[in-house]
């Protein structure tokens, strides 16, 4: 793949909207890539001054680029666990081989900077919900599920 068509390929997850907004019926849902935005400025915001922000940066980024191949999977799929992740991974091998470093440190969430973006994830996933509620839709769901990825963190006031 020459450059030009690797980078039209990483731009194609601006096109691909969240499932999970469109399967609780959020008119004009985000994209991933929006998504990773909120997370790279929720973090570029609140990182803690012992983390690497470089890193923590490039894995908001990075995180999702495999789901310009396998979609965006989401709890509510069939494939879930090692067979979503394997999928995934492969998707990144595909599309993006330079940063399969950093897609196994996110998943294997054992540097500080990788439970940090977890966090990070789940935390633009409950400030978003509580934008789209403004719809008149009830998104409780992704409000307590960002709150059980966030209790115990400085962050888990945010999503009261």
């Amino acid at each position: 793949m020459d450059m030009r068509e690797e980078l039209l390929t990483l731009l194609k997850l601006k096109d691909i909207d969240r499932a999970g907004w469109v399967r609780a019926g959020v008119s004009n849902p985000e994209s991933v890539a929006a998504h990773s935005w909120g997370m790279a400025i929720l973090a570029l915001r609140l990182c803690p001054d012992h983390l690497d922000l470089s890193k923590v940066l490039q894995l908001c980024l990075v995180h999702d680029v495999a789901e310009i191949v396998v979609g965006d999977l989401t709890p509510h799929d069939t494939i879930k666990g090692q067979e979503k992740h394997d999928l995934e991974r492969e998707g990144m091998l595909k599309v993006a081989p330079q940063w399969i470093d950093l897609f196994d440190e996110y998943e294997q969430a054992e540097t500080e900077e990788a439970q940090f973006v977890k966090a990070m994830d789940k935390l633009d996933m409950g400030l978003q919900a509580m934008n789209y509620a403004q719809q008149g839709i009830d998104l409780t769901e992704f409000i307590a599920s960002a709150r059980t990825k966030t209790d115990g963190t400085e962050f888990a006031s945010l999503l009261e």
